[in-house]
């Protein structure tokens, strides 16, 4: 029997497969599509992925860079800039880095791994009993696995055949257009990066620009064509059955922006996009039995500020380690169940977040006496710091013990320096193992019963001012230094009973 059933090749299903290859657990990926999709879809990370990627190893790869990933010191909220080198401590990260390349990347890991990924094979029947389920492919064959997860996206078909509800908003009174375009050079500002436009003015690089009849987005990305996208609210909706040119693109801008730009296609192929509306949904529940749900599949929401991928992928690592320690064994009651009590708030959040965005770019005069006072806040550190927190995910708190100051959040970057040299917190978390740091030398012990389970790294620590912290698997704080009993009952209650001292002993 297979251990765990993925179906869905994109970044979130295949983030999870290396979670679980990573945990010592088999998961086979099923996907509909016989290649991987060409047209262009998120352009980027943003948030505490980024950091999370570092953690595993991958953000190197992606980056090209050997250094650790670095805060970016501005970005945008509806519309507005905002300005992050005026925060003490700025937790918001971007990647620049096309999906089609990081699912190149991660599907290069899940094959080193030894993770099984079918493609051409769409699922179209489930069926689960007490100990399995059993899903039925469109070409007749039937695999049957211990668990199923539906990372298949927003029109999951898991979730449709496991009979979770999808409830939510859809709205069809927005509509955007998004192309790969090139513009004439005298167009380009060569001191900012944007777009010289006579008649308006500079339209800054990779921020939304707001109007009082729309929004409009210039982005030159590095190495790979530019791309414009424009967003309005038309008192007629334009039908989708025609297919989107330039010269659509270019007749929007020109109503955006109130001036023209001359815009026509790269070399080679491009993008040409147009959405009509938008969806904002979360999933009446994350696990039905046997069947459990990830990223779009349990969430969609407007792509406004780009949280997709941040929410998303931690969704996977979140999950991973906790149905991998049940496909083990040692998984303590109810640690699955965690995954949706922890990750469902968040995606409330993001969901809260989008929907606030969205109101402060729509067009109009009481849109914008809002966003006049909605300016003024942000020239308040405090306000911005919290915008920066919620944007990147870096104030998320999962359900933990109020007295513990760090226990619930995603772990500091921690060097520790022991007997070999400094070591970075990133170096020690890419087998995706729980992770004792100890600066006193005294809870080796204390954690020995687990070693199976847990990895003890002792030496002074740099980055914390907690003298021992207790890691998940996910690089959020299980525990950080109390006393021994409390160390042992949040072993017990994040990765199940330790082994007797003849078990110790013998292992």
């Amino acid at each position: 029997m297979i251990d765990v059933l993925i179906v869905g090749a994109g970044p979130n299903g295949l983030m999870l497969a290396c979670e679980l290859a990573l945990a010592g657990v088999h998961p086979v990926v099923l996907e509909r599509r016989a290649a991987p999709a060409g047209e262009p879809r998120a352009n980027g990370l943003v948030g505490q992925v980024v950091r999370l990627l570092d953690r595993r190893g991958l953000y190197a790869r992606l980056s090209g860079q050997s250094t650790p990933p670095s805060p970016q010191p501005a970005f945008t909220f509806g519309a507005f800039p905002l300005d992050l080198t005026m925060l003490d401590e700025n937790p918001h990260y971007v990647l620049g880095v096309p999906q089609a390349r990081l699912e190149a990347a991660l599907a290069a890991r899940a094959a080193a791994l030894g993770v099984d990924v079918r493609r051409d094979h769409e699922v179209v029947d489930l069926r689960q009993g007490p100990e399995a389920v059993e899903v039925g492919l469109a070409d007749g064959r039937r695999l049957t696995s211990r668990f199923l997860v539906g990372a298949d996206g927003g029109r999951s078909a898991v979730r449709r055949l496991a009979g979770i509800d999808f409830p939510g908003v859809t709205n069809d009174r927005s509509i955007s257009r998004t192309a790969t375009v090139t513009v004439p050079a005298s167009f380009l500002d060569p001191g900012t990066g944007g777009l010289r436009v006579p008649g308006y003015g500079v339209v800054p690089p990779f921020q939304h620009t707001r109007t009082a009849r729309g929004l409009i987005v210039w982005a030159p990305f590095p190495g790979r064509p530019a791309m414009l996208s424009t967003t309005e609210w038309p008192d007629v909706p334009t039908s989708d059955e025609t297919p989107m040119d330039l010269a659509e693109l270019r007749t929007s801008v020109a109503r955006v922006l109130g001036a023209d730009i001359p815009i026509g296609a790269p070399d080679g192929p491009g993008l040409l996009r147009r959405l009509t509306g938008g969806n904002t949904r979360v999933a009446a529940r994350y696990r039905a039995g046997r069947v459990l749900l990830v990223g779009d599949a349990a969430h969609v929401h407007p792509a406004i500020g780009g949280p997709g991928l941040n929410l998303s992928l931690q969704d996977a690592v979140n999950l991973g380690w906790k149905l991998a320690a049940t496909v083990r064994g040692w998984a303590p009651e109810g640690l699955l169940d965690t995954y949706e009590t922890e990750r469902r708030p968040v995606a409330e959040r993001v969901v809260m977040s989008t929907q606030a965005q969205s109101a402060l770019i729509a067009p109009g005069e009481e849109i914008t006496a809002l966003r006049d006072l909605f300016a003024e806040l942000l020239r308040k550190p405090e306000v911005t710091g919290h915008i920066a927190g919620l944007m990147s995910g870096a104030d998320v708190r999962y359900p933990a013990d109020p007295a513990d100051p760090l226990a619930g959040r995603c772990a500091p970057d921690v060097v520790v320096h022991g007997e070999d040299g400094p070591v970075r917190l990133a170096e020690l978390t890419r087998a995706a193992r729980p992770l004792l740091l100890d600066s006193t030398g005294t809870y080796a012990e204390v954690a020995a019963p687990w070693r199976d389970r847990v990895d003890v790294v002792t030496g002074s620590l740099q980055g914390t001012t907690a003298t021992a912290l207790l890691v998940r698997p996910d690089c959020f704080v299980a525990w950080s230094a109390g006393d021994a009993d409390t160390l042992r009952a949040s072993l017990t209650s994040h990765f199940g009973p330790g082994h007797d001292a003849a078990d110790t002993l013998s292992s």
